[in-house]
């Protein structure tokens, strides 16, 4: 695989860094690696222990802190930087803002919407993962844990309830007392959402509010057989220049970068 190192040449096109981990900094990266204007780099946090490498260069693992990440931007003569990672990743998105504002380069966080509450949702929203685990603790319930495993621990103190646990990869220490866990990865059909929900007697899903398709069926699958939802909002993050969309991150990335050649007179005025 081509490395980053491999390209030395001063007239080399502006390097654009994708802190990635989401569909949308897969698609981004897709669609920047088409172009002779652009060198992209997508950094992946490397939580999971296969994951999908998006096209173009990569790097995994975390940078060390922002003064590592600060450092990293300077060292390798990164030009903009675009943060599409997870809604719930909000420490990394705290550190990129602040790197970026101290090295003076132009940041885009690329968020996905989040889901909409509509007519036939049963939604307690909460704001963290340890309401989540005592509003469903007080209830005794049979529950749909839909969050991943990083945050699985929360729930450890849960003895009245039993958790059906669905992530990519193997949940570590501090899982529940009573729980089953299944490993898939989205996205899942409607039908087999229905199907699981059924099969296992569920009373409540508890979800992050992840947005975008790959695992709204579960959303719908819960509305359909008015299973109530605990949702968890989502962290606040840092305020920057935001889109919502692929077109619109490389949009905005064109007026940013000047270097480029696709840099359009209405971007400079």
């Amino acid at each position: 695989m081509q490395t980053l190192h491999d390209i030395t040449s001063k007239d080399a096109p502006p390097r654009v860094l994708i802190l990635g981990g989401t569909g949308e900094g897969a698609q981004l990266a897709a669609r920047l690696a088409e172009r002779t204007d652009f060198i992209v780099i997508s950094s992946l946090a490397g939580r999971i222990g296969e994951p999908k490498l998006p096209q173009g260069l990569v790097r995994v693992g975390g940078f060390g802190g922002l003064d590592a990440l600060a450092s990293y931007l300077v060292k390798e003569e990164i030009k903009a930087v675009i943060d599409a990672t997870h809604p719930f990743a909000a420490k990394i998105s705290h550190n990129a803002a602040i790197a970026c504002s101290r090295t003076g380069l132009p940041l885009i966080a690329l968020r996905r919407p989040p889901w909409g509450k509509i007519d036939g949702d049963l939604w307690h929203e909460v704001d963290d993962f340890q309401s989540a685990a005592s509003f469903v603790e007080a209830k005794k319930a049979r529950v749909f844990l839909s969050i991943g495993r990083q945050e699985v621990g929360a729930f450890s103190g849960c003895r009245d309830a039993w958790f059906l646990i669905r992530a990519i990869e193997m949940p570590g220490e501090g899982l529940p007392p009573h729980h089953e866990v299944i490993l898939q990865r989205g996205p899942f059909a409607l039908e087999d959402e229905l199907h699981l929900l059924r099969k296992y007697s569920i009373d409540y899903l508890v979800s992050k509010n992840s947005g975008g398709s790959a695992t709204y069926t579960k959303i719908e699958a819960a509305r359909f057989l008015k299973i109530p939802v605990v949702m968890i909002n989502r962290p606040l993050k840092p305020s920057v220049p935001c889109v919502g969309t692929v077109e619109e991150a490389i949009d905005r990335l064109e007026c940013l970068v000047p270097a480029v050649s696709k840099y359009s007179e209405e971007c400079r005025g």
